[in-house]
Order: C-alpha cells, then sequence, then structure tokens
C-alpha cells in the first residue's frame, strides 16, 4: 500500500425533497382535502476516524463525495425518503482543513470520533402541511433545501510518541530495525527511507510509538531533497530522537543545520525536547569519538549518547531514555501541564 498522507477533496451534501400539491379524492368522501406530503431530507456528509487505516490513499482515487437527494413526498400524506449519509473515513491523527488550508475544520485524534462537514437539506413541506381553518384547500407546495458544498483538504499527522529525525544515511532506518519489528528499506545511500516508517518498541515490558522520518538536507525549506513534507508526523511527538552519523567529519555542524532547519519549519519543532544520539560509534577509533562527544555536549549543552544501530551498544540506553521521556509526557497530559523546552530536557535527562 502507498502512503499518502495529503489529499484534496470535494464534499457535497444531498439536496432536500420537493413538497408534494394532492387532494384526496375518493368516492363517497364529501371533503377529502389536501394530502401532500413533505420532501425527505437530503444526505449529510460525515468524517469518522476508524482504526485500521494509516494512510489517505483511497482519496487519490476518488475525490468528489456526493450525498444523494432526499425523496420527494407524494400524495395520501406519504413524505419522501430521507437520503443515507455519506462518510469519509480517515486514520486517526487526520487534520481537516477548509480549501484555504489554514482554517482547521476538526482533529481526528480518537477512534470513533464524528465530525459533521456537510449537513443535507431539508425536505420542502407539502400542500396537506399548510391546511388551515382559513385555507381549507392550499396549492402551495416548498421545494427542498440546498444541501452544502466545499472543498476540504485531509493532512494526516501520525501519531507517534517519539521521532527519528537526522540527515540522510544517518542510521535512523537500521536504529528503527533495531529496537522494533519494523523492517524499513536499509542501503548505504541517501534517501533509502521516502515515506515515514512506524515501529513499535519496547522498554520495560511498555510500549511507545517510534516514527522514522526521511532525512532532511540544508534548504529543506526552501524544497531541497524531500523538504519539509513530512515534518508534521513530528509534531505530535514528545521527544525528538536526533541521529547523527558519527562517522561524519563535523557532527557539529551536522547538528546545527538540522537545527535550523527544524526552527524554519516551525510548528513548535525546536521547542521539542530532544536527545542527541551519535551513531555508527563501531566505525570510530576511541579517541576520535571521546573528542566528538565533548564537542557536540558543548556545543548542545545537553548530554550526548553514543550508540550503535548495527552493533546494538548504547542502543537500550537510548530506548530507556526515550521511554522516561515519554512516561513523564504522558503524565503531564494526565495533569493537564506542559512538557516543553530544553529546561525539561536537562530534568529529564540524567
Amino acid at each position: 500500500m502507498k502512503f499518502l498522507d495529503q489529499a484534496k477533496v470535494y464534499v457535497e451534501s444531498g439536496h432536500g425533497g420537493a413538497g408534494s400539491v394532492s387532494f384526496r379524492r375518493e368516492k363517497f368522501i364529501e371533503y377529502g382535502g389536501p394530502d401532500g406530503g413533505n420532501g425527505g431530507k437530503g444526505g449529510d456528509v460525515w468524517v469518522e476516524c476508524v482504526d485500521g487505516l494509516n494512510t489517505l490513499i483511497d482519496y487519490r482515487y476518488q475525490q468528489h463525495f456526493r450525498a444523494e437527494r432526499g425523496g420527494h413526498g407524494m400524495g395520501r400524506q406519504r413524505s419522501g425518503a430521507g437520503a443515507p449519509d455519506v462518510v469519509l473515513k480517515v486514520p486517526k491523527g487526520t487534520q481537516i482543513f477548509a480549501e484555504d488550508e489554514e482554517t482547521l475544520i476538526a482533529d481526528m485524534t480518537e477512534v470513533g470520533q464524528r465530525v459533521l462537514l456537510c449537513k443535507g437539506g431539508d425536505g420542502g413541506f407539502g400542500n396537506e402541511h399548510y391546511k388551515s381553518s382559513t385555507n381549507r384547500a392550499p396549492r402551495r407546495a416548498d421545494p427542498g433545501w440546498p444541501g452544502e458544498e466545499k472543498w476540504i483538504w485531509l493532512r494526516l499527522k501520525l501519531i507517534a510518541d517519539a521521532g527519528l529525525v537526522g540527515l540522510p544515511n544517518a542510521g535512523k532506518s537500521t536504529f528503527l530495525s533495531r529496537v522494533s519489528r519494523a523492517r524499513p528499506k536499509i542501503a548505504d545511500y541517501p534517501f533509502t527511507t521516502l515515506k515515514p516508517q512506524l515501529g513499535v518498541v519496547k522498554a520495560d515490558e511498555r510500549e511507545f510509538v517510534l516514527a522514522d522520518l526521511p532525512g532532511l538536507i540544508e534548504g529543506a525549506a526552501e524544497g531541497a531533497g524531500l523538504g519539509h513534507r513530512f515534518l508534521g508526523h513530528v509534531e505530535r511527538c514528545a521527544v525528538i530522537l536526533h541521529l547523527l552519523d558519527g562517522t561524519a567529519e563535523d557532527p557539529v555542524a551536522n547538528w546545527k543545520l538540522i537545527r535550523r532547519e527544524l526552527k524554519k519549519y516551525g510548528g513548535g519543532l525546536d521547542t521539542k525536547l530532544e536527545i542527541i544520539g551519535l551513531n555508527k560509534i563501531d566505525a570510530i577509533p576511541a579517541d576520535e569519538l571521546k573528542e566528538k562527544i565533548t564537542k557536540l555536549k558543548r556545543s548542545a549543552k545537553r548530554p550526548v549518547f553514543a550508540l550503535s544501530g548495527v552493533s546494538g551498544e548504547g542502543v537500550e540506553a537510548v530506548v530507556r531514555q526515550l521511554w522516561e521521556i515519554i512516561a513523564a509526557a504522558r503524565q503531564a497530559e494526565k495533569d493537564g501541564v506542559a512538557v516543553q523546552g530544553d529546561a525539561d530536557v536537562k530534568g529529564v535527562i540524567r
């Protein structure tokens, strides 16, 4: 299944059915009177958050969703049938924006959540509705009310507890495959990861979701490489694991580069809790490793974890640290307290 995290669709609710003008004419019934029924209601358009979906690929092949019109009223006081609703099923974490791509209509964060996008038009009244003591034979019937229509944007932001960011070939996919059962593509060339990958990580009998994003490069804010397209998937994360290639000449410069891109993107990513991991230490001499860690600590002003996604050295310590921050964030969310910023990182990481 292909991964699609953004789609533009057109939705239209059904028009209401027209009322009927009818009179009862039967033998031996002297004063039959009006008996035109009302029109039926047009179908609504709903969006529903369902389990088992992780992409918006269905909306690549169908972009128009129209509900049916309500049935027309008929004689003998028969009302028109109401039209069935149209339901757009989306995965958890989908945001719905108006056509301007800025106005947020709904944020689907819970399975089973339903939001009304377009209300169906009400049916028109038949002439039986207008019968009164002074108007015994009304010939008035109303057409149905029109439905609503609009273009909307669907944007999927994966709900993960932690996000993996870094330059291409920093070892993010290898790390994900080491700590979870996810099997992302791994190769010795840049941009092997072309779409976000999710993995469930176990830490001391607890589980959390880790998202691996395609690598960022300098100028991503201007569209270089894969750009910032997938960074929205870590906006909901409690912590970011920033992996750096330990075999690179200047990991400090690489760290600063990614930090600049996160700041340009916005969305509060530059203020999220961050863990720095220096990867591929199995391929670095001990004295060089010590020097690079020292420089990183001095520049970032926070602890640096040395690890190897290939050999597994140092991975368990990083996973445990991720879980501590995620657990603290979950507890803070229950208590209604925000956990963000570098000060919180220093307070959590010992």
